[in-house]
């Protein structure tokens, strides 16, 4: 099969080589639809994996073209989507079903090879059957949605609270489309692309709701919006130090802050900023990754139920969408912001 392979930081190379065979509990799907996550860029060319040689990617959606031993016959040629994270099962989190907060797990695409590949082997329970109302390109872009309704969840904000989200890449818009979609009366975003004020605007948002943070100053546009009352709940989905504290000094007394973002350095908040925690009371909260129970209730359940019903639309957000061979091509445009994007698609 094709697969990209990355060899070592920035080393990726576009290759022929053998097509995984499913072990025990697992399957082989064969790839329709893979996302690029913004953490495939750091992964691919700073950093590294955790091992090498690896193939990248974890958004995923396909077919299961084969199964293993054990694996019911019935899920070959079904339509899936892949949640990533391969939880150990056997640590406290795993027992308590939060698999997301698993302390040993593997994941596809950063532990083990991953979806820039025509084929990838994947565990069984790690399965969700798709709907034909769900499309391959929708499916890649479950493992995001899910993880934007745990934020969300998270915190249960109230339809009348005053929301603000801040970063829109494609964690926080679609973080603003369902906050939407739940009923949220009140949203306030904060941006800095074209793009993104567009893509809000596809949301149903109006301008007057959105700052470009580039031509206002983020916190004085928040308070003028708010009677400088603050946001009831504020959602960091940036993960700069500079947006942390923007988030907490911005928050309304008994605010939430819900940190999104991965972090790109050292996070550090000014004294006096620190002491809005204090004085406003504030919850400052973390969130990670999704829950999958594959049950009624979890979050990829929550946003199969949404697709299926056509009460979102995350392929809006889609700008490139690229063949298996093209890869390489979006990566760029998204390590080197040569132009606006937002989610990068390669289809098969």
């Amino acid at each position: 099969m094709k697969a990209w392979v990355l060899h070592g930081i920035g080393d990726l190379r576009f290759e022929e080589i053998r097509r995984p065979i499913p072990e025990e509990g697992e399957v082989l799907v064969q790839v329709k639809a893979a996302g690029i996550c913004g953490s495939d860029i750091p992964r691919i060319y700073q950093t590294g994996a955790h091992i090498h040689p690896l193939i990248p990617g974890h958004e995923f959606s396909g077919v299961v073209a084969e199964v293993g031993k054990g694996v019911s016959p019935g899920w070959r040629g079904r339509r899936v989507g892949v949640f990533p994270l391969i939880p150990c099962g056997k640590c406290l989190s795993c027992q308590d079903r939060h698999y997301e907060m698993c302390r040993d797990y593997s994941y596809v695409g950063s532990r083990r090879d991953g979806a820039f590949a025509e084929y990838v082997s994947v565990p069984v329970q790690n399965l969700t059957a798709l709907p034909e109302e769900i499309s391959f390109e929708e499916a890649a872009m479950l493992e995001p949605m899910a993880v934007a309704v745990h934020a969300m969840r998270r915190v249960q904000p109230r339809a009348a609270d005053m929301v603000a989200v801040c970063g829109l890449g494609t964690i926080g818009l679609l973080l603003a489309m369902f906050l939407l979609e739940a009923g949220a009366e009140n949203l306030l975003v904060i941006g800095k692309k074209e793009f993104q004020k567009q893509a809000v605007r596809k949301l149903g948002l109006s301008e007057a709701v959105y700052c470009d943070s580039r031509e206002k100053a983020a916190a004085q546009w928040i308070m003028e919006r708010t009677g400088r009352r603050g946001a009831d709940v504020f959602f960091e989905c940036v993960g700069r130090k500079e947006t942390y504290a923007l988030s907490v000094e911005n928050a309304a007394p008994l605010g939430r802050v819900m940190l999104v973002g991965n972090p790109f350095s050292d996070m550090s908040l000014p004294r006096e900023v620190y002491w809005k925690i204090l004085r406003n009371q504030l919850t400052v909260a973390g969130t990670w990754n999704s829950s999958f129970l594959g049950e009624p209730g979890d979050d990829w359940e929550y946003v199969k139920k949404r697709l299926a019903e056509g009460r979102i639309a995350p392929a809006e957000l889609i700008t490139h969408r690229l063949a298996l061979d093209e890869l390489e091509r979006g990566l760029l445009v998204m390590r080197d912001k040569t132009e606006d994007y937002g989610k990068v698609m390669v289809t098969f």
